[in-house]
């Protein structure tokens, strides 16, 4: 019997091309969806070719266009414009490496949420013209500080300006102070409002009589150990806080008498912290009004402490301004604080811009995990990969500035943010 040539070499040829086109014509078939990108944000995607282990991808056609590159069967980048876009992936057989062949799919890039947001400047012949963001590093004390200050979505879509202010100053005898204000939406000139506390608070406390008067308080509170003289001291200290804080009530009548204002038109929150180092440790002297917070991180996230009132929930979501008169009660001595501390890691101080889509809710802002989850976000683990870096901070304004544009559907208010490290 005459056995057939296929058989032997001359017919091995063949049989390969017809397993070559087999496994070709499958993956042809095999239906790929591509997770659907959204425009100015990281996307990756990874080709499983467990089930097709002779085929190879050596080129993805079209993905220029998107911004996005492809090594390693990965396609990753961030797309820049929202598009449906058709992609030809060029293969080829590992048998049979020079003939390729194209599979086409298509990768869905979302118009980005931001993108729909208009930008509009605000008008710079305004009166009491401010800056739409403003961002600040420094040194405070023996630390560093960082600020970020920037204008809400919702302003910035109508052309509005930033409510929010801040300041900072070094003071006589190695004193410091940062002062946040967030101004009320409802208030025509509340930035101007939030401005003026800021600057008049720091202000207050810029003659070393003021400082030195308190600091004699504050080495009787933690050098003496007469009880009595110590409340009294104390007592003094919150004396010359509450004298702080009626001239910067006092400051915000006469602009409105001056400026044919009501006062309401000049709402505005206020926080400050007034810091200085001494031998025993670090003396924090804070106060609040409004629904801003100022947090108190101890080294490696042990302990996180509120270091003032917050008026949330106790008046129906509605909260309290510098500008009303009903705050200065026999109450207002529990607004404020005398704080000391040997070491701390961060003092944060922050706006409800940051502090309603990052932590919701005011019991989460003494819990230690959500302060791990929030200087994670800091740190890059976000949608957007944006990270403030605290140890190489040369350039740590700018990124904590940009880092404040991050996306929270329905959260669009002005957001300040200020960090002592």
């Amino acid at each position: 019997m005459k056995i057939p040539s296929f058989y032997f070499g001359i017919g091995k040829k063949p049989v390969e091309k017809v397993t070559i086109h087999k496994d070709k014509e499958e993956f042809k078939d095999v239906h790929w969806v591509l997770n659907h990108a959204h425009s100015g944000k990281f996307y990756e995607f990874s080709f499983d070719m467990d089930d097709f282990p002779n085929i190879s991808i050596k080129n993805i056609k079209n993905l220029e266009e998107t911004g996005l590159t492809f090594e390693n069967n990965r396609i990753s980048g961030i797309p820049k414009v929202h598009n449906m876009y058709h992609l030809d992936i060029e293969f080829f057989h590992t048998e049979d490496k020079e003939n390729t062949d194209v599979k086409r799919v298509q990768l869905l890039v979302n118009i980005d949420p931001k993108d729909l947001w208009k930008n509009i400047p605000s008008d710079r012949n305004a009166d009491f013209y401010k800056e739409d963001e403003v961002s600040f590093q420094g040194t405070f004390s023996d630390k560093k500080i960082v600020v970020a200050s920037k204008r809400g979505r919702s302003h910035a879509h109508e052309g509005k300006f930033r409510e929010d202010d801040f300041a900072v100053n070094k003071l006589p005898a190695d004193w410091n102070i940062i002062s946040v204000s967030d101004g009320a939406g409802s208030a025509v000139m509340a930035r101007e409002g939030s401005r003026l506390t800021t600057d008049s608070v720091n202000r207050f406390f810029s003659t070393s009589q003021v400082l030195n008067e308190i600091e004699k308080e504050i080495n009787i509170i933690y050098n003496s150990g007469d009880t009595n003289k110590q409340e009294e001291a104390k007592e003094n200290i919150i004396r010359r806080l509450y004298e702080s804080v009626l001239y910067v009530h006092q400051t915000l009548e006469k602009t409105a008498s001056e400026n044919n204002l009501s006062i309401n038109d000049l709402h505005a929150t206020l926080i400050f912290a007034l810091i200085k180092k001494f031998s025993f440790g670090y003396v924090i002297l804070s106060f609040g009004v409004g629904d801003c917070p100022i947090n108190l991180i101890n080294s490696d996230f042990s302990k996180v402490e509120l270091l003032n009132t917050m008026d949330v929930g106790e008046f129906s979501g509605g909260t309290r301004f510098i500008t009303m008169k009903e705050i200065f009660n026999d109450k207002i001595v529990s607004r404020f604080r005398i704080t000391c501390v040997e070491k701390f890691s961060y003092l944060v101080l922050m706006t409800d811009g940051i502090y309603d889509p990052k932590f919701l809710t005011e019991n989460k802002l003494e819990d230690t995990e959500s302060w791990k989850t929030f200087f994670n976000d800091l740190n890059g683990d976000n949608d957007d990969l944006t990270k403030v870096d605290f140890i190489n901070d040369t350039e740590i304004a700018k990124q904590l500035l940009h880092w404040t544009d991050f996306w929270s559907r329905g959260n669009h208010d002005d957001r300040t943010l200020a960090i002592i490290y």
